[in-house]
């Protein structure tokens, strides 16, 4: 990825990294090299974001922007990312525009594109705009007078996306009798989550779903689902959702309490698919972080299983590769290609809930279809991720560790896209063999930091 770039669109810290002035240079930047990619003589870039305190300052820089380049804005508020990838189709707008930084604490934030299509940028189109921005020569029109760009506030734009997702759920019977508990984590699905599942006949109690602009994330969310586990109980309810910051992932929780990932979840739709005839090819898209009884529970339903990076955008490139229908990962980036462009957990929650209402099972019974392997999973912060992992003491301890777990075994070291980490996952059977593994590996690359 570029400089600005990472996997998942630019992000910083608010008003120190991510500037207004940045916001500014990429909304001229990102809606001129858009426009120029789509039919039409007024550009429309639509843009959205979630519920931090940041979202209005960068959204005002970022219009502000696009308007200068002649191009109106449809501004759509506080809404999921994944609507603003359809709502970007269904306008047929030049572009769409996402402020969020997803999961990540408050003080960050982020500034994400998708195309006309609804999908979000190959490489070459970001590296365009990149470098726009990074010039330092701004040479990009500026017109005057009538021919600058307008902002229109679409304020149907939540209802049309939720009643989209409702229209997914295919089922004559609707979710009458099922108890929600829904965690909306003080973000962009506070509204959405909760109407959808209200729609479907569903019996939803929200928790977490009143944001301050401070809030988002904080003690919940799809990263932390222990008060969704307690509420779970308390309610007695059949089952409960997670979301995050900006609604495009999911993990959800069983009757039981216990949280099931994304992994579950697509080993249960997955089958569901491939039992109705409908999963077509047979083949589901996951990353090298899925747990391999992922793999061991769909290959034993003749469910093929393609592996790609970490992140739903290499996801999303080889379902297009191989013509997967479904694909996702292990922490709740789940893709329903027949209905999106990018990974949504509303659509997500809905899909898994009509298999829940179509076999009449509960999610813990639906999730004995998979084995979890016993999996660790540490998060190392450092500076230079690339050097250190080049690092002799680093490389030496990586191959010690792939020796140890054999072929049984699973090893992953990734440098995160978003955050100055690099991420250890391995998988095996035996569960002390894997925090001597990790413990060995962390060890190596903080030895190799300090020389």
């Amino acid at each position: 990825m570029g400089v600005l770039f990472g996997t998942d669109g630019v992000r910083g810290i608010a008003n120190v990294e991510l500037t207004p002035e940045k916001a500014f240079a990429l909304g001229r930047a990102g809606s001129y090299v858009l426009a120029r990619r789509s039919s039409g003589e007024r550009p429309r870039i639509l843009v959205g974001k979630d519920t931090r305190i940041s979202g209005d300052m960068l959204e005002a820089a970022l219009m502000a922007g696009i308007c200068s380049t002649g191009a109106d804005v449809l501004t759509v508020g506080v809404i999921p990312t994944p609507a603003v990838a359809y709502l970007t189709q269904k306008y047929q707008a030049s572009c769409g525009i996402v402020i969020s930084a997803s999961h990540n604490p408050v003080q960050d934030n982020g500034i994400k594109f998708f195309g006309p299509g609804g999908y979000k940028l190959p490489d070459e189109v970001e590296a365009e705009i990149e470098e726009l921005v990074l010039s330092g020569v701004d040479e990009l029109p500026r017109p005057a007078g009538k021919d600058v760009g307008q902002v229109y506030d679409v304020k149907e734009a939540l209802n049309n996306y939720i009643t989209y997702l409702a229209g997914c759920y295919t089922l004559p019977q609707d979710l009458s009798g099922l108890r929600i508990v829904m965690d909306c984590a003080n973000g962009a699905s506070y509204q959405a989550g909760p109407e959808l599942f209200t729609r479907l006949g569903a019996r939803v109690i929200p928790i977490h779903n009143v944001p301050n602009g401070v809030n988002i994330n904080e003690g919940c969310g799809s990263t932390n689902t222990e008060s969704l586990r307690r509420a779970v109980i308390e309610h007695n309810a059949d089952l409960g959702i997670a979301y995050d910051g900006d609604g495009d992932r999911c993990i959800v929780i069983d009757e039981q309490g216990q949280e099931r990932d994304g992994d579950y979840i697509m080993v249960i739709c997955a089958l569901d698919m491939q039992r109705r005839g409908i999963l077509q090819p047979p083949l589901v898209v996951a990353t090298v972080m899925s747990n391999i009884g992922l793999d061991i529970a769909l290959r034993r339903e003749n469910v093929a299983v393609e592996s790609c990076k970490v992140g739903d955008r290499y996801v999303l490139e080889k379902m297009q590769e191989t013509g997967a229908v479904l694909g996702g990962e292990q922490s709740g980036h789940i893709i329903f290609l027949q209905h999106a462009t990018t990974g949504d957990g509303l659509l997500t929650s809905v899909k898994l809930a009509e298999v829940m209402r179509r076999t009449g099972m509960k999610l813990s019974q639906l999730a004995e279809e998979m084995q979890k392997f016993p999996q660790k999973l540490v998060n190392v912060r450092l500076d230079n991720k690339e050097e250190i992992l080049n690092h002799p003491l680093v490389k030496e301890a990586l191959q010690e560790a792939e020796q140890k777990l054999g072929d049984k075994g699973k090893l992953v070291v990734r440098p995160s896209g978003t955050e100055p980490l690099v991420r250890l996952m391995a998988q095996g059977p035996e569960e002390h063999i894997l925090e001597e593994v990790i413990d060995t590996i962390a060890q190596a690359i903080q030895a190799a930091q300090q020389k």
